[in-house]
This record gives structure tokens, sequence and C-alpha cells, in this order.
């Protein structure tokens, strides 16, 4: 071979690798959203940019802004594709909504003042006058996050089925747990986590607050909440009835202490909240326990970055957070939960996320819930987030929650690309 034929050769080689480096380093070769990290903020975009029916959410703010959901709807966000497409908030005057109810005792203000009076606006639904909405249960998903990240790391060491009593004690003569049988020795933290725990947990009608024998008002009435939930006697065989139980995910932020030696909260701080650049504040109990139950407090751009972590399979920016063995099963259902006349029979339940089938399909949504109307909505499938809250807590509200499948409406293109 001659000498020209080498050289032009070798150029040949240079141009196809330097095309290569090109090809591979540009926008174009990536999946669109797969580079964009909402740690500082959201990008924006329209949503026909990202493929969504701009006439479609309008539809959606007009509902959310005129009642037909909630009478108290606070605020409504839509992201896709990494990108904040679509966010709107609804002022409410809560001091003077309220105010009635903010001085009577009931099921949501048994001690009048404080932090526990639901009806008190320095703490419900925002946080001293920030931008910080109550999640309510909403608190229980991001509570399974910790406790992933923690396993990811190796600080939560204990197995799944690691019997909950471990953390109790429960010697001859001891009083620190009732009720103990073998039923309740085989309570596992798994169980904790499914609401799979057979303890005797009433908790039917806290949304409407017309039930005086209500166990999550009886245990936020208490001093003990830890006492009070791990006291209550067994009715079933752990891991074989759904029964859904706020003192369960209170139970988890005492284990995680013991288990740690960290409070869940500052772990969380440090190993989800900081590194997905999340704002937050946390309630505890009157013993200062970490009310995983209801007391964590966020925006909505920032919850949905929990939802964009799952979405990511547990990586965020390089950085593995939880693991993706952790994500799947923390949305795999275990059980059919108790019928909601609205939704009939299609929630099931993971670790601590609710799971919406859709009608003749068998993808299944990933849902965060609280009480008030707190929302996230994660649909795998079309890498479409909804992040929506209220604070409607009257029994007399005549509001309904919005079917998951009104946002699927949204879909114009299963891509991120707009173009059909």
């Amino acid at each position: 071979m001659s000498k020209q034929t080498l050289y032009l050769a070798f150029i040949a080689c240079v141009l196809l690798a330097s095309a290569a480096v090109l090809l591979a380093g540009g926008p174009a070769a990536r999946p669109a959203g797969d580079d964009l990290w909402p740690t500082k903020g959201w990008a924006t975009a329209s949503p026909a940019s990202v493929g969504l029916d701009e006439q479609v959410l309008l539809r959606l703010d007009k509902d959310m802004a005129s009642g037909k959901y909630s009478q108290m709807v606070d605020s409504f966000a839509v992201f896709r594709c990494g990108k904040k497409v679509f966010e709107r908030t609804y002022p409410h005057d809560y001091a003077k909504i309220y105010s009635k109810e903010a001085g009577e005792r009931g099921p949501y203000n048994e001690r009048l003042t404080g932090r526990y009076n639901y009806f008190d606006p320095e703490w419900h639904p925002y946080y001293h006058g920030t931008d910080l909405h109550t999640m309510q249960s909403i608190s229980k998903t991001v509570t399974s996050v910790i406790v992933g990240a923690a396993i990811q790391r190796g600080d939560f060491k204990a197995d799944l089925d690691t019997p909950v009593l471990k953390y109790f004690d429960t010697s001859k003569g001891s009083a620190e747990v009732k009720n103990v049988d073998e039923r309740k020795r085989r309570v596992t933290l798994r169980d904790l986590l499914a609401m799979t725990t057979g303890l005797d947990w009433n908790d039917e009608g806290f949304d409407t607050g017309d039930n005086p024998q209500n166990d999550t008002s009886l245990m936020e009435a208490s001093d003990d909440w830890v006492q009070y939930a791990m006291d209550k006697p067994m009715v079933a065989e752990p891991g074989k009835v759904w029964n859904y139980n706020s003192g369960a995910t209170v139970l988890l932020a005492y284990i995680f202490q013991k288990e740690t030696g960290q409070d869940i909260d500052d772990y969380g701080q440090k190993y989800l909240f900081a590194p997905l650049g999340i704002r937050h504040e946390w309630k505890r109990t009157y013993l200062g326990v970490v009310d995983t139950e209801g007391g964590l407090y966020l925006n909505g751009s920032d919850l949905a970055k929990i939802g964009y972590l799952y979405l990511h399979d547990g990586m965020w920016d390089g950085q593995r957070i939880v693991s993706s063995e952790w994500v799947k099963e923390s949305v795999t259902p275990y059980f059919q939960t108790n019928p909601e006349p609205q939704f009939k029979n299609e929630f099931t339940y993971g670790f601590n996320w609710w799971l919406f089938k859709l009608p003749d399909s068998a993808n299944r949504i990933w849902m965060g819930r609280g009480f008030g109307g707190q929302n996230l909505y994660v649909f795998p499938k079309q890498g479409l987030i909804v992040t929506f809250a209220a604070w409607d807590i009257l029994p007399s509200s005549t509001g309904t929650e919005p079917n998951p499948s009104d946002f699927l409406r949204l879909v114009k293109t299963e891509t991120c690309t707009g173009a059909p």
C-alpha cells in the first residue's frame, strides 16, 4: 500500500471518529429529557413542545379553579420530559374560611392550638406563610423513599422480614408493648410498608371527621404516638389482609432511628432532599418523633421531583438515590385496597405508594395521596407527572377527586417530541 493511500485512510478514520464523537455528544443522540435534572429548578416548555394538548390543559385548569374537583384547590402543575409545562395557584383565605372551626374542639382540632389544629392558618395548609403545602399522607410515600435510600447506602441493614417487635422491649413483666401475642410477634417491617400489619386499626371517617373512634385522630390527640400504634391488639394474621394504618408509618420513623442511629428527617435531608434540591419542613409528634404519617410540607414542583426520581429508576443526575429493585418493589401491587365508590376496585397498594390500574390496560399509575386533596400522579408509560394540592376538609365538602384518566387526555404523542 502506498504512503498516499495510508495517509488518506488515516484521514478518513480521523474524520469518522470525530463524527462519531460529535453525534454521541449531541442532544439528538440522547432520549429527550434524560439530561435535564431539575435540582436547581425545572426547565420550562410549552405543552405542545412535549406532546401535550394545551386546550385540554386549560380546561383542567378551569375545572380546578371552578371547584369541580374541590372547592379549595390550592395548586396544580404538570411536568413532562424533565420540564415544567404548566403551573397555577388558586389563593384562598383560610384564616377566614375556617375561622369558626379553628376555635372548636373536634377530630381535626383536639388540642385547639398548635400544629395539630388542622384549621390553624399558621400550620395548614401552608407552613407559616411559605409556599410549602401540607402533604398529609404523601408523607408516607416519601418515608418509603427515604427507607429505600438508607437500604441502598447500607445504613438500614435489617431485612424487611425482620419482626417489628425486635425494636421493642417485650421481656416478661415489661409494660412497653401491650397485647403481645404470636400474631404480633410475626408482624414485619414489610407489613408496615404494605399496610398488612393485622393490627386493629380503624381509619374509617378520618377524611370526613365524623368517626369519634377513628384511630388516626385518637393517635394524633395522644402524647405518645408510637405507644398508641404499637399497643393496638391484633385482629388478623399479618401479611394476609390490607388495612390502611397511619400508625404503621409512625412506627417506621421510630424503627428507622433504632436501626440506623439517625433521625429520619435529618437522614432524608442529607440523602434525598438535598441531592434533589427539595425544600421541606416536617412536623414532629409531641414527643419529638418525625410525623412520617402526615407531617411533611413540600411545594408542587419539589413533590414532582419524587416522581421524576422514580421515573428514572432511582437515579438522579448520575447518583443512585434508591436501588432499581426498591423502585420496582415499591410500585408492585401487594393487595387490592378497600373499595372506593368513585374508583370501584382499581386501586392496589405497594410500599406506601397507591397504584391505579387504568381501564382496559395493564399499566398502573403510581400515586401519592393525602387527606384534604394532596396528590402526586406519575404516569410511567407517558413520562407524565401531575401534582395538585387542596385543603378541602369539612364534612360538607362536595368536591370529587379527579380520575387519573382525566389527565391522560393531555397526551397527544407517546414520546417527548411535540410532533405526532
